[in-house]
């Protein structure tokens, strides 16, 4: 964990250094969420096609290539002061927890089928859509 940790704090830190206004690339500072928004559905394509081969080494790739664009998207927000990727990371992984609670919230160790956990899913996201109403 540690090393993925490292990893992908690098990551984040080598794409700072292309969006740094002084030392960065002039072609990444010029980029916007809607310049970007082509990169990132050909990259997701890119990547299906890999899960349709069963290529794993080019999923690899492709999955890093889709983990770029939302470093990139984190941090041209962050730029603007409206979140950055630990913020993003923390949103989807609160979601996560909310939308399973019987894996996280299940002290008896209820267990569950497939169907039911569908079921909780979507009556769990559509109490987060009324809620954000």
């Amino acid at each position: 964990m540690n090393v993925a940790h490292s990893e992908f704090e690098e990551l984040v830190q080598v794409v700072k250094a292309l969006r740094d206004p002084e030392t960065g690339c002039p072609w990444d500072l010029k980029q916007t969420h809607k310049t970007l928004l082509s990169f990132l559905f050909e990259e997701s394509y890119e990547f299906k096609e890999s899960v349709d081969n069963e290529d794993y080494d080019h999923m690899r790739e492709e999955i890093g290539d889709v983990l770029l664009q939302v470093v990139l998207h984190s941090q041209l927000a962050s730029e603007k002061n409206k979140f950055n990727i630990d913020d993003v990371a923390k949103t989807i992984k609160e979601k996560i927890i909310r939308r399973h609670p019987h894996v996280f919230d299940n002290p008896e160790g209820e267990k569950i089928t497939e169907e039911q956990v569908k079921e909780r899913w979507n009556d769990i996201k559509a109490t987060e859509k009324n809620d954000q109403n």
